[in-house]
């Protein structure tokens, strides 16, 4: 397993539409455990292929964080969210490719997702809270969409902004 480079916003590969994924192969399940991987060492709770330049339909989450409790990777290859709850929730978010930025953002408190899994079997769970959050968050991620889409543009500027600076810093170092 292969930890990989995160790409930083602003990148045009993370505006992208990814490419849905036809057949699970080898490469593929290495691809899910460089992520799976990546995401870990981060340290996330979630990533999309896009996030280190693969234009595939691919996330990969654990949202397990209570000390002691197994962990739980999950790998989910063209995911859809199938129904939302009309309750919403509103979590600060994250993103490994917007470092050390957060913001509040409001989300469909539920949401049901189907997807392929690592054998190429159909899925589909509920998820809830934390993990709901995380999912949307990702499969945004599948549609070019970033968490800072959904804040003010005087917010999202700044934010972009500060990335462009980092980049800069990181070029130079």
């Amino acid at each position: 397993m292969t930890v990989r480079p995160i790409l930083i916003h602003p990148d045009p590969r993370l505006k992208k539409i990814a490419d849905p994924v036809d057949g699970i192969s080898s490469e593929l399940r290495a691809l899910a455990d460089d992520m799976l991987e990546t995401m870990y060492d981060a340290p996330g709770i979630g990533l999309a292929a896009p996030q280190i330049g693969v234009s595939k339909r691919l996330i990969v989450m654990d949202c397990v964080k209570e000390e002691g409790a197994a962990p739980r990777p999950m790998a989910l290859f063209n995911p859809q969210v199938t129904w939302t709850s009309d309750d919403t929730s509103v979590y600060e978010e994250g993103c490994l490719s917007i470092p050390d930025q957060y913001a509040e953002v409001t989300r469909p408190a539920e949401v049901r997702v189907r997807w392929t899994d690592l054998d190429g079997q159909q899925q589909e769970e509920e998820f809830a809270g934390l993990w709901a959050t995380c999912v949307q968050h990702e499969i945004d991620h599948l549609d070019g969409k970033l968490f800072i889409d959904y804040l003010k543009p005087l917010k999202r500027q700044m934010i972009t902004r500060k990335m462009v600076k980092l980049k800069r810093e990181r070029a130079r170092a």
